[in-house]
């Protein structure tokens, strides 16, 4: 048996071509600001693919690049003026923040409207209680897509997810359960994480483990979703033995271009439908 490859990069392809065909359709485009602090360069590379990805579709993006040092009030007073900026439909800040800023005040601050990346607890208490309102993490929800693309019904389906962050696996968890799966969230302190996995009729590895899911760990067919980014010796890898676990999985994600091409395609879904919500347009 050979695992089917889900590409993440022609999903995303599909997507951004429906919405840039939706926004052709709208009196202006929506815009999308993004903020970066300080010049991580896997930040920065991200960044400009977002950029890049939002031009695409037709869509405006504000770049607002801030030095390391920035004083926490004047990030919070730029994010003010966005917030009260009528042009601009999403905002997102760009994580990891330097360690003297207060994540958390700074993610609060994103008025839930424009919170894109659906960090603020306004929307995360959303999710929990299955509001329709709720943006979704951008990551959760390209895996949400993922999923439905090879699994036309996941009601019923164990799900093991290896991660518990605020930005990837306790949300997947609370967007899975409202689509009636079983969800069980291992992580660090879990004794014997492949004992669930092995049960498992789907596996999300969000850990940051370099290829720790192997072949024993995955049940005969399977779906595997690597949303793991890690470097060995200069190269790309998942938190998935890729190779290993081929010939067991029923479908898998690559590293790259599984997870990764599909968080920016659903960051522009969501700013997208940021635009219809406070335009007052009903989504078809």
């Amino acid at each position: 048996m050979t695992a089917k490859i889900i590409d993440g990069k022609n999903l995303s392809v599909q997507i951004k071509a429906e919405i840039a065909s939706k926004i052709t359709a709208l009196d202006k485009a929506p815009c999308l600001a993004v903020i970066l602090v300080g010049n991580d360069e896997a930040s920065l590379v991200y960044d400009r693919n977002k950029q890049k990805a939002a031009q695409t579709v037709g869509m405006d993006c504000e770049f607002y690049h801030l030095e390391e040092q920035t004083k926490e009030q004047e990030l919070l007073d730029l994010i003010s003026r966005l917030n009260n900026d009528s042009h601009v439909n999403g905002i997102i800040v760009q994580l990891p923040l330097p360690k003297h800023l207060d994540t958390k005040k700074i993610l609060e601050a994103v008025a839930p409207k424009k919170d894109v990346d659906g960090f603020n607890p306004v929307n995360a208490g959303r999710l929990q209680s299955k509001d329709s309102e709720a943006f979704v993490s951008a990551t959760p929800r390209g895996v949400l897509f993922m999923l439905q693309s090879v699994c036309s019904d996941l009601s019923g389906k164990n799900v093991v997810i290896i991660g518990r962050s605020n930005i990837v696996g306790r949300p997947l968890a609370s967007l899975l359960l409202n689509h009636d799966c079983t969800v069980t969230v291992t992580h660090s302190k879990t004794k014997n994480i492949q004992d669930f996995t092995k049960n498992a009729d789907i596996v999300i590895a969000a850990c940051g483990c370099p290829k720790m899911v192997k072949k024993e760990w995955i049940k005969d067919g399977a779906i595997v979703i690597d949303v793991g980014i890690n470097r060995i010796d200069g190269k790309l890898c998942g938190d998935v033995d890729f190779e290993d676990v081929l010939s067991v999985a029923g479908y898998v994600t690559p590293v790259p271009g599984g997870v990764g091409p599909m968080t920016i395609a659903m960051l522009l879904e969501n700013t997208y439908d940021a635009y219809l919500k406070q335009n007052g347009i009903v989504k078809k």
